[in-house]
């Protein structure tokens, strides 16, 4: 009978075994397993060794197997809202480096605030034995269907958007606060007519955005009700749409604070097509601070949230729990901080070059 690869005996149709690997190599099975899943308990050189030696043999690692003997199955899910918004790549980014180091796959859901998608999304998760969720919720996501999951012993953080009542860890920036802040400055620019344009206030981000912003104009002595108030906005398309209704009131505000950046750098360039130049004649922020807020023209004035910062304490937070730690219902709030550029001045007085 020819001998195999390995250079043992072992008959051919016999399946390859983790052990097998390990004898050759002479390292414990534990070890090889490790290996396997690019844990970074074993040392780089020895698990390539032993990466190398199951490539040339055609051992493919069972990871339906390893769960059943240690109930774990290595794959956190991720679900957001909007996928294409830069600001939730980078947090993508960071927490995939924390959960990637870790051994962990990363399996992600797109739920486009639908909320049935994102339940069907979190039964295949299930229905995988998924070690963990990691959720930045849905518009009407319950408590209840949060605490049905961590009273199964599930490990779930919430991230970006908390739910009230829900019994697990939260990470977000604090957007009350940064709502406050952007608007407070638009008011210290001179601005009392600050229309406020997007949220899906049935959101945490939305409702406490919007929050901010009527607390600073209220403390400002300006009627929040006064002025021009226009939820739901997300998106870019969303932002070219509402520019000619703002431009249309009867009193046309003099600053807009947008939800987030994608909203504001679509109203910018539809503001400019209907003669109106952003930042002179209608001030204009957003909130986020994407890749590119800072090199438009104008430069856009923002809130920079920190997603690298949520992305990684979200996958803290859900790595201790797998681990079996008791980790308390907290709302971890992210401090903002306003970037201020162009694109608010006081009416009337240009900072950026002229298009």
């Amino acid at each position: 009978m020819p001998r195999d690869e390995m250079g043992d005996d072992t008959p051919r149709g016999k399946r390859l075994t983790l052990s097998d690997i390990a004898d050759r190599l002479g390292v414990s099975t534990a070890t090889v397993s490790l290996a396997l899943r690019d844990s970074p308990l074993v040392a780089s050189a020895t698990r390539d060794k032993i990466k190398e030696m199951a490539r040339q043999v055609g051992y493919i690692y069972n990871r339906s197997a390893a769960s059943l003997r240690t109930a774990k199955t290595q794959i956190v899910g991720v679900a957001v809202h909007d996928i294409i918004n830069p600001y939730f790549a980078e947090i993508f980014r960071s927490l995939e480096d924390v959960l990637e180091a870790q051994g962990q796959m990363v399996f992600i859901c797109n739920h486009r605030d639908n909320v049935e998608r994102q339940r069907a999304f979190v039964d295949a998760l299930m229905q995988h034995r998924a070690d963990g969720l990691i959720l930045c919720s849905s518009v009407g996501t319950t408590a209840d269907e949060i605490n049905r999951l961590t009273d199964q012993g599930i490990p779930v953080t919430l991230m970006c958007r908390d739910v009230e009542g829900a019994r697990a860890p939260a990470v977000r920036g604090d957007d009350e606060l940064g709502g406050e802040m952007i608007t407070r400055h638009l008011i210290a620019q001179g601005h009392r007519h600050i229309a406020m344009a997007g949220g899906r206030r049935g959101s945490s981000t939305g409702r406490d955005r919007n929050a901010g912003w009527r607390k600073a104009l209220a403390e400002a002595g300006i009627d929040p009700d006064t002025q021009i108030d226009i939820p739901e906005l997300m998106t870019q398309a969303d932002g070219r749409e509402a520019a000619p209704r703002i431009l249309s009131t009867g009193e046309r505000p003099t600053a807009v604070m947008c939800f987030n950046d994608l909203v504001a750098l679509g109203m910018m360039p539809a503001l400019r097509r209907a003669g109106v130049e952003p930042g002179p004649d209608i001030a204009v922020t957003g909130y986020d601070d994407v890749d590119g807020a800072a090199s438009r023209t104008p430069s856009l004035t923002t809130i920079a949230s920190h997603p690298d910062e949520i992305g990684r304490r979200a996958a803290d937070l859900i790595l201790r729990q797998i681990g079996g730690e008791r980790v308390s219902n907290t709302l971890h709030l992210i401090p903002p901080d306003l970037k201020i550029r162009d694109s608010s001045p006081p009416p009337g007085v240009r900072l950026g070059s002229k298009l």
